[in-house]
């Protein structure tokens, strides 16, 4: 039972890690990025993604969308706190790209059985951990 409970803390550890890092990130006045139109898209795109994945791992199969919501609603308080960032500008597009991303993510992760055995797949000792199942398994595409 201990050993569950570690599990289920620890699966917030990988999420809180990334939302820290956006949280410190978009509090600068300045983000390093190369200067092409539309690189900060496919960046929101890609991290709101896999903020969405990481969320909805902690979640059980029937509950994976949980994982864009909450990415969202993040994505959604990151662009307002940007607002009292000298420098910075709140831009609904972003907040777009941000949910785009983590529900695209999201479906790939709660539909593509392949992708989730390989995200899934744990290294070390353990390495035998059984992969969730999605809610509706004729929805897996493997």
């Amino acid at each position: 039972m201990e050993d569950n409970l570690r599990d289920e803390r620890g699966s917030w550890l990988w999420p809180v890690l990334l939302a820290t890092a956006v949280f410190f990130a978009s509090g600068r006045g300045t983000v390093a990025a190369p200067d092409w139109i539309g690189i900060d898209k496919v960046a929101h795109f890609a991290v709101f993604g896999l903020l969405g994945i990481l969320i909805a791992r902690t979640q059980p199969p029937g509950r994976w969308w949980l994982g864009w919501l909450i990415a969202s609603l993040y994505g959604a308080a990151d662009e307002w706190r940007q607002s009292f960032t000298p420098g910075r500008f709140v831009e609904v597009a972003d907040w777009v790209a941000d949910t785009l991303g983590a529900i695209t993510a999201v479906i790939i992760y709660a539909r593509w059985t392949a992708w989730r055995q390989l995200l899934e797949t744990k290294l070390g000792r353990n390495a035998t951990t059984p992969v969730a199942k999605s809610p509706d398994p004729a929805l897996d595409r493997g």
